[in-house]
């Protein structure tokens, strides 16, 4: 699984296409983009596997500043207060980087691969990358998938309050058992009510992340750029690109409202709802998830 230098932003994206182990290079794309703090190993192989099964070459990547990918070393990310309260008053805060950026990157991603267009899926800040890519890059995409995302409309419900401090919650030890123990803790806060997970298979799966990576000096500086991008919904009302909204009725973090905000926002949006799903994506939906995805991808 190599590592590529986007064209446009400069950035060297760490990236896994499946096509490069044997799947069809003809195939139709799907590029999967993840959310905060999130490695492109949160995608689950079974979900990859599904969407490959039924034709598509799947690409997942590792946004800047997490996982693989290239770090922005030295950047400073406004604290969190201080960035809001800049926010509410009308004064910009300075950030590393904006979730523009992020949308560039992931174009790039198909740029140094020589991709005309393809499906974009984003999750959580995902989802609101592809919205972006959709508001510039048009003639990109194929199709959109918004999952459990919103449009940045501050007049939305809040996440509840123990989703947003376990996921906000700083690192206080580099120790593996501690690592393990604050992962388990957003699985726990932000997962599924309606989709419990298996202790020791979610304890294996966090284990495989932390010594994949860990950069506890990335999801600050991508969440100033989430809170810098502000509400979508004026830039989303000229999108054109066909899109599905897929949310968990029981997501604690970003609301069921947000997702519908986002269908409501984009011309033609489809909205998928399920019941007892959270901010995760539990192994028994992943069928339903590429059974969605895939639906949406061909038109349906």
């Amino acid at each position: 699984m190599p590592t590529i230098t986007t064209p446009n932003t400069k950035i060297d994206i760490f990236y896994e296409d499946t096509a490069e182990r044997g799947g069809n290079p003809d195939a139709e794309v799907i590029l999967l983009v993840m959310g905060l703090g999130a490695q492109m190993t949160l995608w689950p192989d079974e979900l990859v596997d599904a969407l490959v099964g039924e034709g598509y070459r799947v690409i997942r990547y590792d946004n800047r500043d997490i996982g693989l990918s290239q770090k922005m070393e030295g950047a400073r990310a406004p604290s969190l207060p201080v960035q809001v309260l800049r926010k509410k008053i009308g004064f910009p805060a300075k950030v590393p980087y904006t979730l523009t950026d992020m949308a560039h990157d992931g174009i790039g991603v198909l740029d140094a691969l020589g991709i005309d267009k393809a499906h974009v899926v984003g999750a959580s800040m995902g989802g609101m990358i592809v919205q972006l890519m959709a508001v510039h890059h048009p003639e990109r995409l194929l199709s959109m998938t918004s999952i459990m995302s919103t449009t940045g409309n501050p007049k939305l419900p809040q996440a509840e309050k123990h989703a947003m401090e376990a996921l906000i919650a700083p690192i206080t030890s580099m120790e593996e058992e501690s690592l393990v123990a604050h992962g388990l803790n957003i699985v726990k806060n932000i997962g599924s009510p309606g989709f419990p997970f298996d202790p020791e298979a979610q304890r294996e799966r966090v284990l495989k992340n932390i010594r994949r990576s860990v950069y506890p000096a990335g999801p600050p500086r991508q969440l100033a750029a989430i809170i810098d991008d502000g509400c979508r919904r004026a830039r989303l009302a000229n999108v054109r690109t066909p899109t599905l909204v897929l949310h968990g009725e029981d997501d604690p973090l970003v609301k069921l409202e947000a997702g519908e905000d986002t269908a409501r926002h984009i011309s033609g949006a489809r909205l998928v709802t399920i019941p007892g799903w959270g901010h995760d994506i539990p192994l028994p939906l992943v069928e339903r998830v590429a059974s969605e995805i895939v639906s949406h991808a061909r038109g349906r």
